[in-house]
């Protein structure tokens, strides 16, 4: 299952940038609310299961590996490489600080991370400022990543019971 968690949590990025890459930003609401929010909830998922060195070595080598996975996608894999990384980063480093149950650490810290991911990915990828798909995605992200942290919690209840 871990190698599993792994594997879809990087894959997602590549899947997110190919897309933006073929569609253009109108995609990005939606690859932030399935693609995304399920990255940042997979990611509070795998901290509480990898040591702190495993979980940052796997945040730089899953975003170097989203431009050459898929360096077709240019400008938006780079964009989405620096977003991605720096969102993790963030969002590690808040879930870590965060008290409570395993949901509202991640929700909290999905916040933070959905925040910096929605600021820089966009103005990289597009090479402007555009308030509303910041704000579309990271609306998409929080409510992407609540489901999907919602949906992980519930499946770990159930493997555990």
């Amino acid at each position: 299952m871990l190698t599993f968690a792994i594997v879809i949590y990087a894959a997602a990025m590549t899947l997110a940038n190919l897309s933006v890459a073929t569609w253009g930003p109108a995609v990005s609401p939606i690859n932030a609310f399935v693609l995304i929010g399920m990255d940042l909830a997979l990611r509070d998922w795998l901290h509480v299961r990898l040591k702190a060195w495993q979980m940052f070595a796997l945040i730089v080598a899953a975003g170097a590996l989203t431009y050459p996975l898929n360096p077709a996608a240019g400008k938006i894999a780079v964009a989405s490489s620096a977003a991605f990384t720096a969102a993790a980063l963030v969002d590690w480093a808040t879930f870590a600080r965060l008290r409570g149950s395993w949901l509202f650490r991640a929700n909290g810290s999905n916040v933070a991370g959905a925040a910096v991911d929605s600021l820089i990915f966009p103005t990289l990828a597009f090479g402007a400022l555009m308030p509303q798909i910041v704000a579309l995605q990271f609306v998409a992200k929080i409510a992407g990543g609540s489901l999907w942290a919602w949906v992980l919690a519930r499946t770990a209840q159930r493997v555990a019971a």
